[in-house]
Order: C-alpha cells, then structure tokens, then sequence
C-alpha cells in the first residue's frame, strides 16, 4: 500500500500540479473539520477484493496447494501400490506339473506405441498452455493493486484462451486413449485375456479417471472467469489446477515408461 498510495500521489502531480499544489495550500474542510482526505481503499481492480485482504488471499493460496500435496501424495501411494504388484506377478512364476517346473505365464502385450506416443505430446501440450494460464492470472493479480489507483489506466489483455484451450487438449488425450484401447482390442489383448494385459487397462485407466478430475476442475474455472468472479479466486483454482496438470503429466510419462519397457 505504501508503494500504491507513493505512485497515486506522483501521477497525480504528474498530471495536474497546480490543482495539486493548491490542494495542499488549501486543505479541504470535510463535514468533520478535517484537513486533507487521503483516498480510500479501493477495491483489486474492481474484482471485488480489497488490498487489505492480500494476506487472506495469501493464506487461501497456501491451504489449496497444501490440499493439492496430500491429494497428489495419496495419488502416488495408489500408484506405488500398483507397480510392486506389477512387478511381482510380472516377477513370479507357477508350477507347471506336466513339466514338473516352474514356468511363467506372463504374456507379452503388443502396446500401439506410435499413438501413445501421440497421447503424451498431447499431454505435453496441454501441460504447456495450463502454465501460461497459470502465469497470465498470476500477473493479474499482481496487477490488481495498481489497477485500483485512480488515474492509472492498464489495459486488460484478452490474450490466447489457455484455459480454454486446455481443457480440449485433455478431452484429446481421453480420446487418444480410447483409441489406443481399441487397438488393444483388435490386437486381441482384452481385460480378461491375462495378468498383463489388465495391468495395461488398470494403470491407463487409473490415469485417465484422474485426468478427468482435473478438466471438470477447469470447466470450473472457465465458468467462474466469465462469471467474472474475483481475481484472486481464479488465480487460486488455475494455480493448483495447473500443478496438479503437471503431477498429471510426469505420473503418465511413468505409467507409458512403465508398460513400455516392463511388459
């Protein structure tokens, strides 16, 4: 605020220094016989939230990304429960009493690699856009407190629909991903055919149910940002949306590292 009201009081005798000089000469006398009236608080911006409250955003900010790392850590206790099963029965062996050994019966998957290489460029695209979202509202709301100065006029980029944009590189990849399942099936390899072939459908579906929390989380925003709910709100839900986007990417990449080289 101090830097605000410093920058108010030099555009302001910037742009009119004799109305200014003569204001400071005479003080004007308000109903309550007081001399010169500071200017009030004034809202972020005209997004309904008020500088005085940078600290609850900040505390706002702080608890949704804690929700976010205990969200994303019970993620990776599920997917760690996956893999050591995989690994064993990838690992084990039964007796085979015909050849009076032990044999396994662990069959090869054909994976249709070229379209889930596809899918993780996709992936990877849409990782890219979510972050130039998540760094275009964070300088909006970094811009909020100098908005709020009278006389000080910024303008307000429209910009390339990240957010928007996102959402539909998601839904992409959940295409991709049905598609790579129906190869699965032309190539004979069903959810019942074997170990390993369910473990493919189990992990890739696993990912796909969790990436689809995170697109209804970014219809969410899309709707609260032409609601034009405050900024600080929108920040909130796109940062940790945003992060959990990128947890999303990382754990595919594991997952298709996983069945590419183990299976």
């Amino acid at each position: 605020m101090v830097i605000a009201s410093s920058l108010y009081f030099n555009t302001m005798h910037l742009m009119a220094p004799s109305s200014f000089a003569s204001a400071h000469e005479s003080p004007v006398i308000g109903d309550r016989g007081g001399g010169f009236q500071p200017p009030p608080n004034y809202d972020g911006g005209g997004d309904g939230h008020r500088d005085g409250d940078s600290s609850d955003y900040n505390q706002r900010l702080h608890r949704a990304r804690l929700g976010l790392v205990c969200a994303t850590i019970s993620i990776l206790m599920l997917f760690t429960v996956f893999t050591v099963v995989f690994l064993i029965r990838h690992g084990s062996s039964t007796f085979d009493e015909r050849s009076n050994s032990y044999v396994r019966n662990w069959m090869k998957v054909s994976l249709p690699t070229g379209l889930l290489l596809i899918n993780t460029l996709i992936l990877l695209a849409s990782s890219l856009t979510i972050e130039m979202a998540r760094r275009r509202f964070a300088r909006d709301v970094a811009l909020s407190p100098v908005r709020s100065i009278p006389g000080v006029l910024i303008g307000r980029e429209r910009g390339f629909p990240w957010l928007a944009a996102t959402a539909a590189l998601g839904i992409a990849f959940l295409f991709g991903q049905g598609m790579a399942w129906r190869e699965l099936i032309a190539r004979g390899f069903y959810l019942s055919s074997g170990t390993s072939s369910s473990f493919v459908y189990l992990l890739t579906a696993a990912h796909a149910v969790h990436l689809t929390g995170g697109i209804l989380v970014l219809l969410y925003a899309l709707v609260i940002y032409f609601l034009h709910r405050p900024v600080e709100s929108r920040h909130i839900v796109v940062d940790v949306t945003a992060w959990y986007w990128h947890f999303m990417l990382f754990l595919w990449i594991y997952i298709f590292a996983l069945l590419e080289f183990a299976l």
